[in-house]
């Protein structure tokens, strides 16, 4: 409900500050579920797809984004609820076996999931080797999965900056992939990677981003090493 609400009041101003451009929107299903699986270069992209999207897409986040006290908390908690966002505990058990259980259970209802393989967002604008997760989830479940590449929002909205500066961000939506061709080969590791490869080769063709074969989170963790 919140969801809803919050788009319809908030989302005709981010439409006349912004004014996204967005091709493929058709390649969304209408109905049933789907996996929305995008890059990563800004804390906004996870409010501009939402904004061009008219089915409800669900995120997940730290749960201590829905735990702060004072006026920084009632944003979290109000930005959170606007790009449809439900909280997961992270700090007692396995993150990535937490959030694959929430997307199980979101397409298990017919809903669409959104998902950014990469894990983190960019550190330098380019794409990086995806987690195999998102290869977990389509498997498991035998949802599409719509490859959606966000493009200049990490110009709009660099690393450390709150608020996007004013432009046009782009978003470009490719047909989806389904690999029901690998059917009851979920947890085959070769298969899981091979998956998610075809994916970020998907998000790459779409995007024109540079590919790193690498983990961005470990860019940023080698990138905190030298700079301490």
């Amino acid at each position: 409900m919140i969801y809803r609400v919050l788009k319809a009041v908030l989302g005709p101003i981010l439409w006349a500050i912004w004014r996204p451009q967005v091709e493929g929107l058709d390649h969304v299903p209408e109905t049933g579920p789907a996996i929305l699986a995008s890059n990563h270069l800004a804390v906004f992209d996870s409010v501009f797809l939402p904004l061009v999207v008219k089915r409800h897409i669900t995120f997940i986040a730290k749960s201590d984004y829905f735990t702060g006290t004072g006026a920084k908390g009632w944003m979290t908690r109000t930005f959170m609820g606007m790009v449809g966002a439900i909280p997961v505990d992270r700090a007692g058990g396995d993150a990535a076996a937490a959030s694959l259980g929430t997307g199980k259970r979101v397409l298990s209802e017919g809903q669409l999931f959104g998902i950014y393989p990469e894990g983190t967002r960019s550190p330098d604008g380019r794409l990086y080797r995806g987690k195999t997760g998102v290869a977990r989830l389509a498997l498991e479940t035998g949802s599409p999965v719509v490859p959606v590449a966000m493009m200049n929002t990490g110009e709009l909205q660099p690393i450390g900056k709150r608020l996007p500066s004013r432009g046009r961000p782009r978003i470009r939506i490719g047909p989806p992939l389904d690999f029901g061709r690998y059917s009851g080969l979920v947890g085959d590791r070769t298969v899981e990677r091979a998956v998610t490869d075809e994916i970020m080769d998907a998000l790459r063709e779409l995007s024109g981003q540079d590919y790193v074969d690498e983990y961005a989170a470990k860019i940023k963790d080698k990138k905190k090493d030298q700079d301490a």
